[in-house]
């Protein structure tokens, strides 16, 4: 049986990014089979099998109570000074994703950011070296770098480019990571 997905307010499209996919699969939590998985990273100390947790279990927090789990690094946000009721929400009821190190989730405007995924190619091409090298100017890149990943930048690819967008003044920002 398929359901309609919970909401996510900072994953709304988590069936897109590829966090949750379809499955027949039962949830270990509520030990239903809804028609959905999660299928990022679960940060805890019990020993579970991979795409195991159903949304609505992540999206209600039994998932992270249960499994003393959370789906999202919190140091980030608490680092960035989010309220911890945000950062409780973003790492114990809203699905993470998948990136090559860990994930790295964004704020902006005191509140974290809606993650959307991949950066389109055509984002990044826009952007151009310049956008990029002031998009991550902790890096201290030379141009012929930025010059680089945006002629190669594939999403899904290395290096990965997340989009975020702010829920209070809709600017975009964009994550990096790399293998």
């Amino acid at each position: 049986m398929s359901q309609t997905l919970p909401a996510f307010r900072y994953h709304p499209a988590p069936l897109a990014t590829g966090s949750v996919v379809a499955s027949d699969a039962t949830c270990l939590r509520c030990g239903q089979a809804r028609g959905f998985i999660y299928s990022a990273s679960v940060y805890t100390r019990h020993d579970l099998p991979g795409n195991c947790l159903c949304p609505w279990c992540i999206a209600d927090g039994s998932a992270a109570e249960r499994f003393e789990a959370s789906f999202v690094d919190d140091h980030p946000l608490l680092d960035a000074g989010v309220p911890d009721a945000v950062v409780r929400e973003v790492c114990e009821r809203t699905p993470g994703f998948a990136s090559w190190q860990q994930e790295h989730w964004l704020s902006c405007c005191g509140d974290a950011c809606a993650f959307h995924g991949d950066a389109k190619r055509e984002d990044i091409i826009a952007l151009g070296a310049a956008g990029l090298a002031r998009q991550f100017p902790h890096l201290g890149w030379p141009e012929k770098a930025w010059l680089q990943v945006v002629e190669h930048y594939q999403p899904a690819g290395n290096p990965a480019i997340y989009h975020f967008r702010c829920l209070h003044c809709s600017k975009t920002h964009f994550g990096m990571d790399f293998t």
